[in-house]
């Protein structure tokens, strides 16, 4: 790859690395006050970033997870929803079923965390849904993401 071309790759990853350091207190002041249907206010959703064939919290995640963990028993009548995703890799190119275990086995991950933070399991929804469908930069498609609320 030439540098011109290396360029705008690198400047995505370090906006992407400086997002997922964004501390869980500003990520949480962006909740709007004004009520959802069911009197939860719309939540941000919250993303857990996770490296290549990885299901290891990073502790920029694990602050993310504590931020969700905290809005969620602050609204304990809203449902949780966590969703994993994987990036896609045309050199190789997981089957349909590896894609979704991997993707499960992330979101399985994070729902683990937000027990472990006070959350009822059977208040969680998990899906692992495979492939993420587009991507940039692999970093993008390698999420587990929480959404709270109606989002």
């Amino acid at each position: 790859m030439s540098d011109a071309a290396a360029a705008p790759r690198a400047g995505r990853r370090a906006a992407l690395a400086a997002i997922a350091a964004v501390p869980a207190a500003f990520l949480a002041a962006c909740a709007g006050d004004t009520p959802a249907p069911g009197g939860v206010p719309l939540q941000p959703v919250r993303v857990v970033f996770f490296e290549d064939d990885s299901v290891a919290v990073s502790p920029a995640a694990m602050g993310v997870i504590q931020d969700a963990a905290q809005v969620a028993r602050r609204f304990p009548q809203a449902p949780v929803r966590v969703l994993g995703f994987i990036a896609p890799d045309p050199q190789d190119a997981p089957t349909t079923l590896q894609a979704r275990r991997l993707s499960r086995t992330r979101a399985d991950r994070v729902m683990a965390e937000l027990v472990n933070l006070g959350i009822p399991q059977d208040r969680i929804q998990v899906l692992g849904r495979g492939q993420a469908a587009f991507a940039d930069i692999p970093l993008e498609a390698r999420r587990v993401e929480i959404h709270i609320g109606s989002n």
